[in-house]
């Protein structure tokens, strides 16, 4: 089936271009939601003025946007999650979660749809990309660390910890072996 974009079209097209889709996707989808129309001759002689009308539209939301979008670039959220010996998460940092800690973060509503990433199981230092428009996709830092353990010693905290309990441990055994000495 062909059909003619009315908007823009993630992963599609933009507003204006002739696309040859699935027959169920174009029948089931992009029409339904009013982002195409059937490709007729009557719809092929208004290509031109869709075409020019999205270039306003498209402006006017990269312009409105623009300042989302420097906001986000500077974002780093960071995500305290349980996680096994080998840095493996119990569970996922899902694309919702990141898309709640962000709306909160700069106060303004992202949905997760918006964001393109896999979903993070491992600890560790991630990015992922924001689509606000399809010419505006800032990136975002995203750090999952070990709970209890502070982000930026997340790597390093296991072998003071380690070397901290052995010492302990030390200090426990000695005075057990000074009490039965002192009692006889």
């Amino acid at each position: 089936m062909k059909v003619l974009l009315i908007k823009d079209v993630y992963k599609l097209g933009r507003a204006g271009d002739i696309k040859k889709v699935a027959d169920g996707f174009g029948r089931n989808f992009l029409i339904p939601q009013g982002l195409a129309v059937l490709a007729t001759e009557g719809a092929l002689k208004q290509v031109q003025k869709i075409k020019a009308q999205a270039e306003i539209r498209r402006n006017t939301q990269n312009e409105e946007l623009k300042g989302v979008a420097d906001l986000i670039k500077n974002v780093t959220l960071i995500f305290p999650a349980k996680a096994g010996e080998t840095g493996k998460l119990y569970g996922s940092i899902t694309t919702g979660d990141i898309a709640t800690a962000l709306t909160e973060k700069i106060r303004f509503e992202i949905k997760r749809q918006q964001v393109d990433t896999q979903p993070i199981r491992t600890l560790g230092e991630f990015t992922a990309h924001v689509r606000l428009t399809m010419d505006l996709v800032p990136e975002l830092k995203v750090i999952v660390h070990r709970e209890g353990e502070s982000p930026e010693l997340a790597g390093h905290a296991e072998p003071e910890k380690a070397g901290e309990a052995k010492v302990a441990e030390t200090k426990a055994e000695e005075p057990a072996a000074e009490t039965p000495a002192e009692a006889a």
